[in-house]
């Protein structure tokens, strides 16, 4: 009997061993849900969704919104949160969301790295979550839905490159700290214009219109040379052109995002370009992703979202 106890007690230590070191690594992405190592089959229309976005006082997130909506396959099953760009309130909302158990959870990060110990939370009760626009610094997530930030970034500093030539003086405006977007699109952005543009301001404004406003208005006072801005999103973008207009100044600005009324100050020739996602299709690839998981099909780690660079040019054409 005390051999049997021995072997038992070993076995379980094992057992506890190996679920620790798993639980040690960081973020990962792949084709598996987040806790179970078997998916349960269901219909489309017997998923329970819950999603949390950062902010729905952003029309790009209002959209990202709109495509999970359109493409739930029963509105019923959707149960939405805005986070208000409030780390602790997204925290609690999924939370909440976990204990109603929900099939799968739809996250827009506010920040990468505090959104972390939720995904975590969401492994440890079996749901499987997708991220869309933005990552989880670490645990578990199932796909990311996004457009190639990096990728975007560079896009705006060749056309900045063409326009401006060489050596000319910008500015940045960028989001969110901690934002893996806001990482993404500068490094995309300063690593493409490194010895070419000479970035005299880099200043965070929040993805915030408003804030974008009175960032723009302290930089234009301190740098009145600056001939270009670079904006993270189009929202801190739109309010840099209202700056501008304010203080007289040419300033060349591009934005990133493609929301309706930054691709409307591209028309009018208040900015001069946008890096336009497709927000929409964002939202509708995640719920597709989900719908696919509970589906036994297979899910990529990364379900890219297409992008395009839009000119006031090309919107004359």
């Amino acid at each position: 009997m005390q051999k049997k106890f021995k072997v038992l007690v070993g076995v379980m230590a094992v057992t506890l061993l190996s679920a620790t070191l798993a639980g040690c690594g960081g973020a990962s992405l792949g084709g598996n849900d987040g806790g179970s190592e078997k998916t349960t089959k269901k219909a489309a229309d017997k998923v329970k969704i819950g999603a949390s976005i950062s902010t729905l006082n952003n029309p790009f997130f209002v959209s990202v919104k709109k495509g999970i909506n359109d493409a739930a396959k029963k509105k019923s099953n959707v149960q939405i949160f805005d986070a208000q760009n409030d780390t602790a309130k997204q925290s609690n909302d999924i939370e909440d969301m976990i204990q109603k158990k929900v099939d799968v959870l739809i996250i827009n990060p506010v920040d990468s790295s505090a959104i972390s110990s939720s995904v975590k939370d969401a492994n440890d009760a079996g749901i499987p979550v997708i991220t869309v626009d933005r990552s989880s610094d670490s645990g578990k997530v199932l796909t990311l839905v996004s457009s190639n930030s990096t990728k975007g970034g560079q896009m705006a500093a060749k056309y900045m490159l063409e326009k401006l030539g060489n050596g000319a003086k910008i500015a940045e405006l960028q989001g969110v700290p901690g934002a893996s977007a806001t990482r993404e699109r500068g490094k995309g952005f300063e690593n493409a214009v490194k010895g070419k543009l000479d970035i005299t301001a880099k200043q965070t404004a929040s993805f915030d219109r408003a804030k974008g406003l009175t960032v723009t208005e302290n930089i234009l006072q301190g740098n009145p040379e600056i001939k270009g801005l670079f904006s993270q999103n189009d929202e801190m973008a739109l309010g840099a052109a209202q700056a501008a207009k304010s203080a007289n100044k040419d300033l060349m600005i591009v934005g990133f995002d493609g929301e309706a009324d930054g691709l409307k100050a591209v028309k009018n020739g208040e900015m001069a370009a946008t890096v336009a996602q497709q927000p929409e299709e964002m939202g509708r690839l995640a719920v597709k992703a989900a719908y696919d998981h509970f589906n036994g099909k297979k899910v990529k780690a990364k379900i890219d979202s297409p992008l395009e660079l839009v000119t006031t040019d090309s919107l004359k054409k």
